[in-house]
């Protein structure tokens, strides 16, 4: 007998009266291995970029790959998949917070034991709770109609074509090995990853006369412009690609503010002071360079931290009235799920509503600890806790819905975690708490919420996935809470390496040129200016205003011209190249009168092309991050690298991201592929 939860006109591909394997150890461990390393990737670009990349469609072609290789069916296809894309959503929430409790001060030994544990707390928590808010939501916003699930419609055609054809697995491995050969040269000094110069201006003066033309005062003129290229970078070229011209135009606008306006104005006023300070000190001379990115890190960023701020506010600002609706749907969802008996039919089995209050409520206990432990307050670790549940359930149903609504590469979760982090920090002010408890607590309440809403939205989609593919949810959820623990236990490991080896190879560590982490310096730089009361404000302030004009003038993504601006040049103009990549393959497919189906495959085999260059580099990078870690000289061929070899570089970037996938195009008649959303 049919159970009436199960709504007339469902047809899954895998029907619910047919068992077939699914959390098996064959579709397990590939997917705790994607887990893993697409979690390190996107924890790697997170930190160099501001910027991570959805994993469904990667994992989704890897997935296939492996299970037709130990001849697994759809679901063990979609349980890989599943476990495999989890990782991201970790690591995006980690990348987003956990690096602000260093650049804060916080943690001032981020490589102990102490710091390894709290770091996984916060992982775990954050995505068990993320994994249980949706295992609570999920009967009633997957069958909701008026969501259309864009990327796990697309995730599950994915899987359904792969069935009767090639999964282009091919180019995403080959792409990987080409990122990580490019990695590898540039570490090596074969050529040089970057060209940079300094240019100075002319000793002029600058004139200040009333209306009438009385002589104020005149302004020594000074210092230069730093003029950079973009860097060599396969993953940042990759995500260009992916995200598109438009918006890697917009990332590259803020660099141009920042390299192209404001540090050359800075300097410009302020470069006779400067060399009249320095010539005291150091006779050599002054190192414009180095007060080029003095001048960028200290004045321009928290400019652009305000403009990052209003652009938050304005994110979610557009989004009310889905916010709102997010918020109505989670209260009678709640309600329903609450009331719903447990379904006989497969397709429909969560793991039981008790259980999941259960763990709820250890894991509020265990949150609590948290706080207390960080904090050494037991009012800081109360008030902390009960924001965290509260916030935490509400926005991670928000985060649910908009990823239901517009997919998870749209979710706006670093507007909804300051926006948390903001409420945090001024119920932390009002209770008295302006020291380090309350900095504390504030960032560990923002840091578990990043965690669950980013870790939320991606349950959602894995489940409408199953949903249509036929998987049992209880399934797909535990698989996700063991991918959850996995990943927060090792992904503290990347993070380390990658900040404890920049800073032995001369660099700063998070929050420096190399590691900028824009999404947690903000998180740092807004928790020291509300409850530590350590932030300059005029900066601030006046990045708002620079946001609000954005915002006037009809930019598309404030966000993405303030992160612009937060990055280094060499950054947002590499991911602007990538987006011109982009613009000129898919100039060549309209020039050829390719149809809807041939600009699909150039656009999917492209996207397989990016996710590999993008996982290459990254690993090549934590290898090479991991030899400077252990202080292990690695060889090197020039002292000087020439910047000529890594032109050839581009050059070959751009044949392979343009040609590869026009070639792909297929023929006019051939079945039409499934649309990939990233």
């Amino acid at each position: 007998m049919a159970d009436k939860n199960i709504p007339c006109g469902y047809n899954p591909v895998v029907p619910s009266g047919k068992n077939l394997p699914e959390l098996t150890l064959k579709a397990l461990l590939p997917g705790l291995i994607m887990c893993v390393v697409l979690g390190a990737a996107n924890a790697y670009l997170g930190l160099k970029a501001g910027q991570t990349v959805a994993a469904t469609y990667p994992a989704a072609v890897i997935g296939m790959a492996v299970m037709r290789a130990f001849r697994g069916n759809i679901l063990e296809e979609n349980m890989a998949r599943t476990v495999g894309s989890i990782g991201e959503s970790v690591a995006a929430g980690a990348v987003f917070t956990i690096p602000a409790f260093v650049i804060a001060g916080v943690w001032t030994d981020f490589g102990n034991t102490r710091s390894y544990l709290e770091s996984f707390a916060i992982m775990t928590v954050g995505g068990i709770l993320g994994i249980l808010f949706m295992t609570m939501l999920r009967r009633v916003m997957v069958r909701d109609e008026e969501l259309p699930y864009p990327e796990s419609v697309a995730a599950a055609e994915i899987h359904k074509a792969g069935r009767t054809g090639g999964s282009g697995a091919r180019y995403l491995f080959s792409a990987m090995g080409f990122g990580i050969v490019i990695q590898a040269l540039a570490s090596l000094k074969v050529f040089a990853s970057s060209w940079e110069k300094f240019i100075p201006f002319s000793k002029s003066a600058v004139a200040l006369k009333t209306s009438g033309g009385a002589k104020l005062a005149t302004l020594q003129g000074g210092g230069g412009a730093l003029l950079a290229s973009p860097d060599v970078s396969p993953a940042f070229i990759g995500v260009g690609y992916i995200i598109g011209p438009r918006l890697a135009a917009l990332n590259f606008a803020g660099g141009v503010m920042a390299w192209g306006l404001f540090v050359p104005i800075l300097l410009f006023f302020c470069g006779t002071d400067i060399e009249a300070m320095v010539g005291q000190s150091n006779p050599g001379g002054v190192d414009w360079i180095a007060m080029a990115y003095a001048a960028w890190k200290f004045i321009v960023r928290p400019i652009a931290v305000g403009g990052m701020l209003v652009a938050s506010a304005y994110t979610l600002y557009r989004m009310r009235s889905s916010l709102w609706s997010g918020l109505k749907h989670s209260f009678e969802d709640l309600k329903k799920a609450a009331g719903a008996r447990d379904s006989d039919e497969r397709v429909e089995r969560d793991i039981r509503f008790s259980r999941v209050l259960i763990v709820l409520a250890g894991m509020s206990v265990i949150t609590f600890l948290l706080y207390w432990c960080f904090s050494k307050s037991f009012q800081a670790a109360i008030f902390a806790s009960v924001v965290m549940l509260v916030a935490g359930f509400l926005f991670a149903a928000v985060s649910g819905y908009l990823c239901g609504m517009i997919g998870s590469s749209n979710n706006p979760v670093s507007g909804l975690t300051l926006s948390t982090l903001v409420i945090a920090a001024l119920l932390m002010v009002m209770l008295g708490e302006s020291g380090p408890a309350g900095l504390v607590a504030t960032l560990g309440v923002a840091a578990v919420i990043c965690v669950a809403l980013a870790v939320s939205g991606e349950m959602l989609q894995d489940l409408k996935v199953g949903h249509i593919l036929g998987g049992t949810p209880w399934k797909m959820q535990i698989g996700n809470i063991i991918g959850v623990i996995i990943a927060s236990s090792i992904m503290f490991i990347p993070l380390f390496i990658l900040h404890q080896g920049d800073i032995n190879m001369g660099g700063t560590g998070f929050g420096g040129k190399n590691l900028p982490a824009p999404q947690a310096g903000m998180m740092a730089m807004l928790s020291e200016g509300i409850v530590g009361g350590h932030m300059a404000w005029p900066l601030v302030i006046a990045g708002m205003f620079m946001g609000a004009g954005f915002i006037l003038t009809g930019v598309k993504s404030p966000m993405l011209v303030a992160v612009g601006m937060y990055v280094p040049f060499q950054t947002s103009s590499a991911i602007f190249l990538g987006g011109i990549f982009r613009w000129l393959a898919d100039q060549l497919a309209e020039k050829r009168k390719f149809n809807i189906s041939q600009k699909t495959r150039v656009n999917n085999c492209g996207i397989l092309i990016s996710s590999g260059l993008i996982a290459g580099e990254a690993l090549a990078g934590l290898l090479f991050a991991s030899f400077a870690f252990f202080n292990a000289r690695v060889f090197q061929l020039f002292a000087s690298p020439p910047f000529i070899f890594g032109m050839v570089v581009f050059m070959l970037l751009g044949l392979v991201l343009i040609v590869v996938p026009l070639k792909n195009a297929g023929k006019p008649d051939d079945p039409p592929p499934p649309q990939a959303v990233i």
